[in-house]
């Protein structure tokens, strides 16, 4: 029952945080701040309800399944960060996602929600029109030059270093263990 409640309000979060991205694409009054409510209810909710539920029916006590729940939890919103990483710098050879497509898509990710909030060259242009395929590379280093790639990174490695700190509290142990830190390995050293 417990594990269903869970499951229940993982599935409002998820809902919630696809309706907030949704709404956002059209915005431009967005801040950094309403960045991690949407992010909050995307990845994070689903990796958070995933470690949680795992714990509880491995018959871990409160304390383990509160440390699972904010590893995934945390994990996620490093997931999410280094997509928006990837989806303005990434190479399109190794992600199989276009860079060109966050951009052009008008997405209000992390690098480009602090991009905003700088006022600079790189917002100036954001807020005139769309931009085009043939500005991509343009429009990604001026966010670039103006700190967008470095804030996001950090954010990031912050992120990254706050889940594994939970996944040590949790103190996985024996091969299930070990396979949690590789998952969380891969997702947190995705190339770029």
């Amino acid at each position: 029952v417990e594990a269903a409640k869970i499951l229940y309000d993982t599935c409002l979060s998820l809902t919630r945080g696809q309706y907030l991205d949704m709404s956002y694409e059209e915005r431009n009054d967005l801040s950094l701040k309403d960045y991690w409510p949407m992010v909050g209810g995307k990845t994070s909710a689903l990796l958070s309800a995933c470690t949680q539920i795992g714990a509880l029916l491995g018959n871990a006590g409160k304390e383990e399944q509160e440390a699972y729940r904010q590893f995934g939890y945390h994990l996620g919103l490093a997931f999410q960060v280094q997509d928006d990483i990837l989806g303005i710098w990434g190479d399109e050879a190794i992600t199989g996602k276009s860079v060109a497509s966050d951009l052009v898509e008008g997405k209000n990710s992390l690098p480009v929600l602090y991009g905003l909030d700088k006022k600079g060259k790189f917002a100036e242009r954001w807020k005139q029109s769309p931009i085009t395929v043939n500005e991509v590379k343009t429009v990604a280093a001026l966010l670039e030059a103006e700190g967008g790639k470095v804030y996001a990174e950090e954010i990031s490695e912050k992120e990254t270093e706050i889940a594994l700190e939970y996944l040590h509290k949790a103190d996985p142990r024996g091969a299930a263990g070990e396979s949690m830190l590789e998952l969380a390995n891969m997702l947190l050293k995705r190339n770029q």
